[in-house]
């Protein structure tokens, strides 16, 4: 027994799906391009470090109180040096995560785990 589908019944489908696909990667591709000429300013040891990071996580700039500068318990400085670091590591991928979810929110299937490696 053999179905009878109408012509070109899921074609229309799949090129919409291809359609949307596609303009979900360029939007992706506009906003990474975006948040990589961002920048991003934290500050650890209660403002006596301010680091000052782009999209690529390249720090633009490191400054420190000199109060801090102890030439005698330079671990302290190097800790706090550490934590300020990481710290705008970790604001940067949040924002980035935030931004992209917002444009692949729509491929996060509930239950499925969304579509990770589509793109």
């Amino acid at each position: 027994m053999r179905a009878n589908y109408p012509k070109n019944a899921g074609g229309q489908n799949i090129n919409a799906m291809l359609q949307q696909a596609q303009k979900m990667q360029e939007d992706m591709a506009a906003k990474q391009a975006e948040l990589e000429e961002r920048e991003y300013e934290v500050s650890a040891g209660g403002g006596a470090v301010t680091v000052k990071m782009n999209g690529k996580k390249q720090i633009l700039s490191l400054d420190i109180a000199p109060e801090i500068v102890d030439p005698d318990d330079i671990e302290t400085l190097s800790d706090i040096l550490i934590a300020g670091v990481n710290e705008a590591i970790k604001k940067v991928e949040e924002t980035s995560a935030a931004e992209m979810e917002k444009i692949t929110g729509a491929m996060n299937i509930p239950g499925m785990g969304g579509m990770p490696g589509l793109f």
